[in-house]
C-alpha cells in the first residue's frame, strides 16, 4: 500500500531530525578548526557546504524558518570578504546553537526560539567592509546575459568577446566553480546557456524540463537558474553546461519549437587538453533540476563535504541502512527468548539422558542441540554487533563543550581524544553521556589551574584534558584525565567532617581511596563559591548512580600537582551476560562472571572481625567480606562456606555464599519499578526449568553493606539485603527454595 503524502512527509522529517545532528556536529567541528585558523578559506567553504545542506534538507521538509536562516548565513559566507573575518567562527558557534534549538522545537512541537540576535550578527558580517573583490550576484549575471548576442551570429565572435573567463566564473557559487574547473581540466568547454521560453508555451515548467533534458544529451549540466519555483522560471532558464560539442550543436539542441524562443550562449572556460589517464568526473546527476540539489551534488567530489541525506546517495553508501534502535531491541529480545528456549531444551535433554541412558536417540538429540547452540551463538553475536557503535559518536560533542567551559572559567584547555573507534553498546553509550559530561566539566573547572597559576608551578599555561577508550577483557574502559592540580585527600577529609558525613575518629582510619569516595556522595563539593559550572554538589553523585545502574564502576587515581584520572569500567552489553549462580539461605542469585576473580572455600572459624568488619586472610592478604545472609550462631562456627573473590572498581571483596550452582548464560530481564524498588538487583532472568534468578548489582551491594556496618561485634545487618531481594523475587514469581 502506498503511503499518503502526509505519511511520507512525516518520514522525511524524522529522517531529517536524525541526520541533522550529524550536520550540526560537523558545523561545531569546523567552527573549532576555524577558531584555531582564522581566515582559512577552505574551512569556511566546508562550513558553507554544511549550512547549504542543512538549508536544502530543511526546505525539503517544509521547515521554512530554519531554511531561511540557513540561507541567510550561507549567503554571508559566500562573500569573499567574509572568509577573512575572525567573527565567522563565533557566528558559526551561535548558528549551531540556534539551529539545534530550532530543530528541537520542530521535533517537540514547541515555540521556535528567537533568531533576531543571530540574524543581526549575520547581517553585520555581510555589511562589514570588503577586503577584496566580492563575487557578483546572480542578478548581475542575468544583466550580463541580456547583453549577449543571439546565436545567429558566429561563435567565433562569442569566443573572442569572452576570453576573460576567469572573471566571469566569479558570480557562480563555490560549488559550481569547482565543478567547472574540473570539467575544463577533463577537456570540456564550459558554456553559459540562456534559453528564453516562448511566452505562448502552455506548460512552461514542463518545457523547462524538456530543455534541460535536451542540453543534458550534449553535455553535463552543472547548474540551472532560476529555481523552478521562482516566478522568473516561466520566462527564461540559464544553464552552466560542460560539453565537447560546438556552439552550433548546442544551439540546435536548445531550440525546441513552441517551447524555446531564443538561445544565447557564452563561453566561460575554454577546454584544456585532458590527461590521458584521467577519468571524466560525473559532475551532476542527469535529472537534477532544483538549484539547491545541484549545488549540493556538485560539491560531492570533495571528500570533506558532508553527504546530503535527500540527494543522490554515493555508491559507497548504498548498503547503509538507518534502523530505529527499538527494532534492534525487539530482535535482541527475541534472541534472548531463543536462548531461554535453548536452556529449556537442554534441561529436557539432560532429564531424558538420565531416564534412558542407553537410548540411541540421545546422540542425535545431542548433535541437534549442539548445532542449534552454535547457530544461536552466531545469531546473538551478530545482533549484538548491530547495536555496537564507536564511542566517537559521544566524544565528538566534547571539543565544543571544553571550549565553552574553559572560557567561562578563564582557563586555557586543549582536549586530546584517543580510542574513538572503540565500540560500545548504543544503550550504554547514551546512558554514560551525562556522567561523562560531568567528569569533563569538572576536569576543566576543578582540575586545570588558571594560566597564571600554571606558570608559577612551571607548567605550560594551556592545560590538557584527555579522553581515552579501550577494550579490557569483556569490558570497555573510558578514562578522563587532566594534568591539573590533582585532588587533595586531606581537603576532602576535612570537608566530609564539616558536612557531617563522617567524624574525625572514623576519618582518621580511612584509606585514601575511601576518602576519595566522598566526592561521589550527594551534596558534596569543595568549591568555595557557586558558579554556573560547579559548586552545587550535584553531578558526581549522578555519575556513580548511573554507573551502578549500568552494572559499571568508576575509580579515581590522583597525583597532587600532576593531575587526576577518572576510570569508568563499562560492560560491553546489558542484554546477555555470562553469570555465576550461587545459593544464599536457599535462595538462588547470580553475579556477572567477569567480576569474579577466583573462588575459595573456607570455614566460619577463619572469618575474623576487624573494626566491626568481617575479614578473611587469603594468601597473606586481608580480604573484606560481604555476607548476604544472616550471621551464624556460635554453635555453627565450624560450617563450611564458599567465598567469591570479586572486584568492584579497583578493590577486592569476598562474597560469602552457601553453595555454588554453576555458570550460565543469562538473558537479563528488566524489573518493573512500579512493583518494587531496590538498586541491589540490576535485573532478573529465567532459567531453563522455569526458576527465576536475581542478578545482583555488586557496586550497590558493597555500598549497602558498608552503610549497614554493625555497631557491635558479631551483629550484622546484612540480612536486610535479602529482604530487599525477596520483594524483587516475589514481584516476578514464587521460587521453591532448596539446593539443586
Amino acid at each position: 500500500m502506498t503511503n499518503t503524502p502526509d505519511e511520507r512527509g512525516l518520514e522525511l522529517r524524522e529522517l531529517f531530525f536524525e541526520t541533522s545532528q550529524e550536520l550540526l556536529q560537523a558545523l561545531n567541528d569546523e567552527a573549532l578548526k576555524l577558531e584555531k585558523k582564522p581566515g582559512d578559506e577552505e574551512i569556511v567553504r566546508v562550513i558553507r557546504r554544511t549550512v547549504h545542506t542543512l538549508k536544502g534538507d530543511s526546505a525539503a521538509c517544509g521547515l521554512r524558518e530554519l531554511s531561511e536562516l540557513a540561507h541567510q548565513f550561507e549567503d554571508a559566507l559566500s562573500l569573499e570578504s567574509t572568509a577573512t573575518q575572525t567573527a565567522v567562527a563565533e557566528i558559526a558557534f551561535a548558528a549551531a546553537d540556534v539551529f539545534t534549538e530550532m530543530i528541537a522545537a520542530y521535533r517537540n512541537g514547541t515555540k521556535l526560539p528567537s533568531t533576531k540576535n543571530l540574524s543581526k550578527k549575520i547581517s553585520d558580517l555581510t555589511a562589514a567592509p570588503a577586503s577584496g573583490k566580492t563575487r557578483r550576484t546572480r542578478k548581475a549575471a542575468a544583466k550580463t546575459s541580456t547583453s549577449k548576442t543571439s546565436t545567429s551570429k558566429s561563435s567565433a565572435a562569442k569566443t573572442s568577446a569572452t576570453h576573460a573567463s576567469a572573471k566571469e566564473v566569479a558570480f557562480w557559487t563555490e560549488y559550481e566553480s569547482v565543478a567547472m574547473t574540473k570539467a575544463q581540466a577533463s577537456g570540456l568547454a564550459v558554456y553559459h546557456v540562456v534559453v528564453k521560453i516562448d511566452p505562448h508555451c502552455a506548460m512552461p515548467i514542463a518545457g523547462r524540463q524538456l530543455i534541460h533534458n535536451a542540453l543534458a544529451a550534449v553535455g553535463q549540466v552543472i547548474a540551472v537558474y532560476p529555481d523552478a519555483k521562482s516566478p522568473a522560471a516561466t520566462k527564461h532558464v540559464e544553464f552552466v553546461l560542460a560539453s565537447a560539442q560546438t556552439v552550433a550543436q548546442i544551439t540546435a539542441k536548445g531550440r525546441i519549437p513552441t517551447i524555446s524562443e531564443e538561445v544565447t550562449i557564452e563561453l566561460l572556460l575554454e577546454a584544456k587538453a585532458a590527461p590521458q589517464t584521467a577519468e571524466q568526473p560525473d559532475l551532476t546527476p542527469e535529472n537534477a533540476v532544483d538549484s539547491n540539489q545541484q549545488e549540493a551534488e556538485a560539491s560531492a567530489p570533495e571528500a570533506s563535504a558532508p553527504a546530503a541525506p535527500f540527494g543522490t546517495v554515493a555508491a559507497t553508501q548504498e548498503n547503509v541502512l538507518r534502523v530505529e534502535a527499538s527494532r534492534i531491541d525487539s530482535v535482541l529480545n527475541l534472541v534472548g527468548e531463543l536462548i531461554i528456549g535453548k536452556s529449556m531444551l537442554q534441561q529436557a535433554l539432560n532429564e531424558f539422558a538420565k531416564r534412558y541412558p542407553k537410548e540411541l536417540l540421545r546422540g542425535k538429540f545431542g548433535d541437534a542441540m549442539a548445532f542449534q547452540a552454535r547457530v544461536l551463538n552466531d545469531l546473538q553475536r551478530s545482533v549484538m554487533k548491530i547495536r555496537m557503535v564507536p564511542v566517537d559518536q559521544l566524544f565528538r560533542r566534547f571539543p565544543r563543550m571544553v571550549r565553552d567551559v574553559s572560557r567561562q572559567c578563564g582557563r586555557e584547555v586543549e582536549l586530546d581524544v584517543s580510542g574513538q573507534d572503540t565500540d560500545l553498546d548504543k544503550g550504554i553509550l547514551d546512558a554514560i553521556a551525562e556522567p561523562l559530561t560531568h567528569l569533563v566539566r569538572n576536569a576543566v573547572s576543578h582540575g586545570i589551574e588558571p594560566p597564571e597559576e600554571r606558570r608559577k608551578l612551571g607548567k605550560k599555561p594551556q592545560g590538557t584534558v584527555r579522553l581515552n577508550a579501550y577494550h579490557h577483557g569483556n569490558q570497555v574502559v573510558v578514562e578522563v584525565t587532566d594534568d591539573g592540580r590533582g585532588i587533595d585527600a586531606q581537603k576532602i577529609r576535612a570537608k566530609a567532617i564539616e558536612l557531617g558525613m563522617t567524624n574525625a575518629e572514623e576519618a582518621a582510619r580511612m584509606t585514601e581511596a575511601e576518602i576519595l569516595d566522598f566526592i561521589f556522595r550527594p551534596g558534596f563539593s569543595t568549591a568555595e563559591q557557586v558558579t554556573e559550572v560547579s559548586g552545587r554538589g550535584v553531578g558526581m553523585d549522578v555519575v556513580q548512580s548511573v554507573l551502578h545502574r549500568l552494572k559499571a564502576s568508576v575509580s579515581v587515581e590522583t597525583r597532587p600537582g600532576q593531575g587526576t584520572t577518572f576510570r569508568l569500567k563499562l560492560p560491553l552489553t546489558l542484554a546477555i551476560i555470562k553469570a555465576l549462580l550461587f545459593w544464599v539461605e536457599q535462595r538462588l542469585y547470580a553475579i556477572p562472571l567477569n567480576a569474579v576473580l577466583e573462588i575459595a572455600s573456607t570455614f566460619e572459624t577463619e572469618v575474623h572481625q576487624v573494626d566491626n568488619y568481617e575479614v578473611l586472610q587469603l594468601r597473606n592478604q586481608v580480604l573484606p567480606l560481604l555476607r548476604l545472609g544472616r550471621p551464624v550462631a556460635d554453635g555453627e562456627r565450624k560450617a563450611k562456606l564458599f567465598v567469591l573473590v570479586i572486584t568492584v572498581g579497583e578493590r577486592k571483596y569476598g562474597l560469602i555464599v552457601d553453595l555454588l550452582e554453576g555458570e550460565e548464560e543469562l538473558v537479563i530481564k528488566a524489573l518493573d519499578d512500579h512493583t518494587f524498588h531496590t538498586d541491589l538487583v540490576s535485573g532478573a532472568s529465567i532459567l531453563g526449568d522455569g526458576r527465576v534468578v536475581l542478578i545482583l548489582n555488586l557496586p550497590a551491594v558493597v555500598e549497602h553493606v558498608a552503610r549497614s556496618r554493625p555497631t557491635e561485634l558479631g551483629h550484622c545487618n546484612s540480612g536486610l539485603l535479602l529482604s530487599h531481594t525477596d520483594r524483587a523475587r516475589m514481584a516476578l514469581t514464587p521460587v521453591e527454595g532448596g539446593q539443586a
